[in-house]
């Protein structure tokens, strides 16, 4: 998983994919992040088959959009993508879209994914090879996560 060769790709914003104010409309950019985690899984040899051969495959459980720009027709837009954790049934990847003409951060998308089996569609854990694999990633994700040592409160007191 975050060894594929080039987890990222370059598009222009295409007329279908705007709403009636001229924007990339907002079902696009989930559509986006679903398909550069569907590509890098693949050229990482983890895709489609990879998973059917251990039984399971991923599904999207949450995803949360932050827009900061709006896409508009003719845009180029670069959309990359990066595994930040797997273990236990989760894995999260967090999909960055800017505009290639001046690197503008449009939106960010962290999607939160759940390895389920094939035979009943319940999760289970991800295979070990794939939570191996994205070890340094976890561990960096934790460790961000982390709150650090908190300051110590002042006293209340009554008046």
């Amino acid at each position: 998983m975050c060894v594929a060769p080039d987890p990222r790709r370059a598009d222009p914003v295409r007329g279908y994919e705007l709403d009636s104010r001229g924007h990339v409309n907002n079902a696009v950019y989930l559509s986006w992040a679903e398909e550069i985690a569907t590509a890098h899984a693949e050229a990482a040899g983890y895709g489609r088959e990879w998973s059917e051969q251990r039984g399971g495959g991923w599904v999207i459980r949450r995803t949360e959009i932050t827009y900061h720009q709006p896409a508009v027709y003719g845009d180029e837009i670069e959309v990359t993508v990066k595994v930040e954790l797997v273990r236990g049934a989760r894995g999260v990847r967090r999909t960055t879209i800017r505009r290639i003409s001046d690197g503008e951060l449009l939106a960010e998308v962290l999607t939160e994914w759940v390895w389920v089996r094939l035979s009943d569609g319940r999760p289970t854990q991800v295979p070990r090879e794939l939570v191996e694999l994205a070890a340094a990633a976890t561990a960096a994700t934790i460790a961000r996560r982390r709150p650090g040592p908190r300051a110590a409160r002042p006293a209340q007191t009554r008046d």
